[in-house]
């Protein structure tokens, strides 16, 4: 398929006449899904200079951080496909050279043309050696839509629980501190159980219902934070976890700048992908490669509540009566189904598709709050 750069990595790009998407061959990233009509694309560019995942070395290329995390953020952007953890190895996963958020993240894939024609398509294909699985991702572009189609094929003999989620962040110039807000069709939530970060506010692995977060406070009197905002605090960050809403047959969320006035969603069924994870981070990172200079807000949507290792994944087993992870069978195969969308938040379209009739959680245009 055609290949172009994007901010000096190769990559390639699908469009029509309403979106353009680009992807990394190295990584997989989706790093672009642009609004044609605005000129805006809501997904994260980190503030540092990416590389392919394939030319890191830690020993050059000291800037990355130089720890498990270092290959990733070296090329990670936008989209982030996390397979098959969500979180950190363990040291004996790490030093049989896995990293964090499994091996989709510094793979190199191979991209082809979905076979030409009506809707304009393209397949994404890549072999994760470490943990014996085939992966492959068919977009297709429908009008404001691209949707998305994912295979995970088991190259073992043995049934293992799996991560699989889907690390959407979106960044500047769409994101901007005590403004941009989001939509979720949440219930049941839960802050991370540690210190996430080194300005996280949130009382520590606190229950509670979307969207109102409770803050550390002396007294444990501090009013609760309104998830909804992208918070406004300089050096500031967290992690919360929640859980769709059982009640429906399809999860969602929608982010609306009202600089821009654009809004993105991504809509999945619950089933696939039950929790959403939000990760915020407001330059309170000051170490390599964040030097106290990212704005980035992570929905992250998938099979489990929270970034931790296999051993944590598997031994907590279920959150408010959920399972945390997925069972991936010897031999056998997974999919999933979602769709994203960015455009006018006055003009946002539900999915072209009978199969996911629902539309986007929360208002659009000037219905926000």
């Amino acid at each position: 398929m055609p290949e172009t750069r994007y901010r000096g990595r190769h990559a390639v790009a699908l469009e029509n006449e309403q979106l353009r998407v680009t992807v990394l061959r190295e990584g997989g990233h989706v790093a672009e899904l642009l609004d044609k009509a605005t000129g805006v694309n809501p997904l994260w560019t980190p503030p540092w200079p990416t590389i392919e995942p394939s030319s890191y070395d830690p020993a050059r290329h000291p800037e990355y951080g130089g720890n498990v995390e270092s290959p990733l953020l070296a090329g990670l952007m936008g989209h982030n496909l996390c397979l098959d953890l969500f979180g950190g190895p363990s040291e004996a996963e790490a030093a049989c050279g896995m990293v964090v958020h499994g091996e989709a993240s510094t793979a190199v894939f191979e991209i082809s043309e979905g076979g030409g024609g009506a809707p304009p398509s393209l397949t994404m294909r890549a072999e994760f050696p470490l943990a014996a699985i085939g992966f492959e991702r068919r977009l297709e572009l429908h009008g404001a839509w691209v949707r998305f189609r994912e295979t995970v094929l088991s190259r073992a003999a043995t049934d293992r629980p799996i991560g699989w989620t889907q690390h959407v962040t979106l960044g500047p110039p769409f994101l901007q501190p005590g403004g941009t807000q989001v939509q979720v069709t949440a219930t049941r939530s839960k802050t991370f159980e540690t210190d996430f970060g080194p300005a996280s506010d949130l009382a520590l692995g606190a229950e509670f219902d979307w969207p109102w977060a409770p803050v550390k406070s002396p007294a444990k009197t501090g009013p609760p934070r309104d998830l909804r905002v992208f918070q406004a605090a300089a050096a500031a960050g967290g992690y919360t976890a929640h859980l769709m809403d059982p009640a429906r047959e399809h999860a969602s969320f929608t982010a609306f700048s009202p600089v821009h006035r654009v809004a993105i969603g991504y809509t999945w069924r619950r089933a696939d992908f039950p929790w959403l994870g939000m990760w915020a981070e407001n330059r309170s990172r000051l170490q390599p490669p964040w030097n106290g200079e990212t704005v980035t807000w992570g929905l992250e949507f998938g099979v489990s509540p929270f970034p931790e290792s296999r051993q944590a994944m598997s031994e907590r087993g279920a959150l408010f009566g959920v399972p945390t992870c997925r069972w991936l069978p010897a031999r056998g195969r997974l999919e999933a189904e979602y769709w994203a969308t960015v455009a006018p938040a006055a003009q946002l379209p539900p999915p072209p598709s009978p199969s996911f009739p629902s539309s986007l959680a929360g208002p659009a245009g000037p219905a926000w709050p």
